[in-house]
């Protein structure tokens, strides 16, 4: 596997890996859900390292203000990420998703994604039709449509729904999983609720929320829990650091800095 590969899993980790079980069947245009967790203005950046090396950067921002995207208010969420140091001289990679969140149903109404990773380049846009359970994807000149389960989220999108769950709704062990859009596919991400915690941070200890994504078997990872998350234990629910096992050693993302939460982290 290339070694940009790696890094890239890091980068997105924060939002790739953050899906979620529909616990409300509803309409997208009848959807409402309650957001207490996340607003404009919020901004988080986290710190990749593999080992000793620091490996790259990654920020997760909500716009100032509000988007209108097919008529409707949406928060405009970018998550970027790139190689630092020596990584940066081996697989120099400067990434940017991009997904707009409808402000009531918390759900994407388009998503882009800016690749840059040595020489190779991707921009795509994906439009969101959830009356008629469409995607719509283009890249460069081409366009495609594909069909898409109700209330399809891409991988940033899902990440923020999450964030609105009470989780004191979700027992210990809980799987849980959702399709979402992604490359033209539509996959069925699974995560393992664990349980809650006490994780120490650079601004002190607090509590935290742990969680496993289930990786499917394969030559890259250490096995199907190869992958651990641990999130603030408050409405705000985000991630605080992220543990990723691999066959040729461990990447770990810590939190770097954040500002403009709804709520204030507590630290003890």
């Amino acid at each position: 596997m290339k070694r940009s590969y790696i890094v890239i899993i890091a980068l997105i980790t924060v939002s790739l890996f953050f899906s979620f079980r529909q616990f409300e069947e509803q309409a997208a245009e009848n959807r409402v859900i309650n957001n207490k967790s996340f607003g404009p203005g919020e901004r988080v950046e986290y710190r990749v390292h593999y080992g000793f090396i620091n490996a790259a950067e990654a920020k997760v921002e909500v716009g100032k203000s509000v988007s209108m995207i097919n008529n409707r208010p949406c928060f405009r969420v970018s998550v970027s990420g790139r190689t630092v140091g020596a990584f940066d001289l081996i697989s120099r990679v400067r990434d940017t998703w991009r997904s707009y969140i409808d402000t009531t149903a918390i759900l994407p109404h388009m998503f882009e994604r800016q690749i840059q990773e040595n020489k190779y380049r991707k921009d795509e846009r994906v439009m969101f039709n959830h009356h008629r359970d469409q995607a719509v994807s283009s890249v460069k000149d081409e366009t495609k449509t594909y069909n898409v389960p109700n209330n399809i989220h891409d991988i940033i999108s899902g990440y923020f729904y999450l964030r609105t769950i009470n989780f004191d709704r979700v027992s210990e062990g809980d799987v849980i999983e959702v399709p979402t859009f992604f490359d033209g596919e539509v996959y069925k991400l699974r995560v393992r609720y664990v349980g809650k915690d006490v994780i120490k941070t650079k601004y002190g200890k607090t509590k935290v929320l742990r969680i496993n994504p289930l990786i499917p078997d394969n030559k890259f990872f250490k096995g199907e829990g190869a992958m651990k998350l641990w999130v603030s234990d408050d409405s705000n629910k985000i991630p605080l650091k992220v543990e990723v096992e691999l066959k040729i050693g461990s990447l770990e993302m810590d939190l770097k800095s954040y500002k403009g939460l709804k709520k204030d982290l507590v630290w003890f």
